[in-house]
């Protein structure tokens, strides 16, 4: 199970400069994903989409559509399986809850009880 690309979107710590652009967020997730299959190409990838966080205004959002939406490409069905649990994560209203992410970027137990139910049936699937 791969999930990275969080920490290369947003701003660095002076909040002025940007970490990467989404273009290059993606490109550094494809490349991991294309040295796990070129190192261990039997191995089966689930792909999780980067999650959501801050406000649902947030333009953070808007980049993590973006990059989960060309992650999702790069599921082939043999090896590779893109995962996209974001939706669970947030309420009806695409709020993201602080029961679930208590600052609006790392889960908290419910968050984690949430990740783990969403991934138990494709994880078992790809065991078998």
């Amino acid at each position: 199970m791969l999930l990275i690309g969080t920490n290369n979107i947003g701003m660095e710590r002076d909040k002025v400069t940007v970490r990467n652009t989404a273009g290059e967020a993606l490109e550094g997730v494809v490349a991991v994903v294309k040295a796990v299959r070129e190192k261990l190409p039997k191995t089966k990838i689930l792909l999780l989409g980067i999650f959501p966080r801050n406000g649902k205004d947030d333009p953070r959002r808007a980049e993590i559509a973006q990059i989960n939406s060309s992650l999702a490409k790069l599921d082939d069905g043999k090896n590779v399986f893109f995962l996209d649990i974001g939706p669970k994560l947030l309420e009806p209203d695409g709020t993201l809850s602080t029961e679930v992410m208590p600052d609006l970027l790392h889960p908290s137990e419910k968050g984690y009880e949430i990740w783990a139910e969403a991934i138990k049936e494709p994880l078992a699937q790809l065991l078998k």
